[in-house]
């Protein structure tokens, strides 16, 4: 959707929301978690091969087969704080997507996260001993309070200029007419949180 308004000038900020946040600190299988969530590995099966198809369709290659673990994101989610204070979020993000789905590495490992700061240009060593602490840890949990609240329940959620929410994934089109809202009421910069 941005690549179709090149002019708009746009502030992305990233927002925790754990999907599982009573997800045990060392993840569980990944075929036990979808099991229980889905009634049935026939019915995990059914829904990852739809989104293996989704996918496909858009040019995203998803191994769900890699995936060993179900993993507890409160660590990523820390990361994705501790880039956003160097300017490299977005880079994490699209790291943390690309472990997790196309490479299936547990993206709640402290190592497999300083590889991927490393990677976006931030010290590993450095990131390894921040998430071993608490750091970021209450304001992860206050953001994901705030959002509950406010009525999110799923992901992914856009937020723009603080005001308008579309919930799940959407096609670009339906960003466009938001946009252009928001540029016509002088706003010169949508915010997607």
């Amino acid at each position: 959707a941005l690549a179709q308004r090149p002019g708009l000038t746009v502030t992305r900020s990233w927002r925790p929301y754990q999907l599982n946040p009573d997800m045990p600190a060392a993840g569980i299988s990944r075929t036990l978690y979808l099991s229980a969530k889905f009634g049935g590995p026939r019915e995990a099966a059914r829904s990852c091969t739809a989104i293996t198809a989704a996918g496909r369709g858009v040019g995203i290659r998803f191994a769900f087969d890699r995936i060993g673990r179900m993993p507890n994101t409160l660590r990523a989610h820390r990361l994705i704080r501790f880039a956003a204070a160097a300017g490299v979020a977005d880079i994490v993000v699209e790291a943390l997507f690309a472990a997790y789905f196309r490479d299936g590495l547990d993206i709640g490992d402290g190592d497999v996260l300083a590889e991927i700061a490393g990677c976006a240009g931030l010290d590993p060593d450095e990131v390894r001993g921040y998430l071993a602490g608490e750091d970021g840890v209450a304001a992860v949990g206050a953001e994901e309070r705030r959002a509950r609240r406010l009525g999110i329940h799923a992901v992914p959620c856009f937020i723009l200029e603080r005001s308008c929410a579309v919930s799940g994934a959407q096609e670009p089109e339906m960003f466009l007419p938001l946009f252009d809202i928001a540029a016509g009421l002088g706003n010169p910069a949508p915010i997607l949180s």
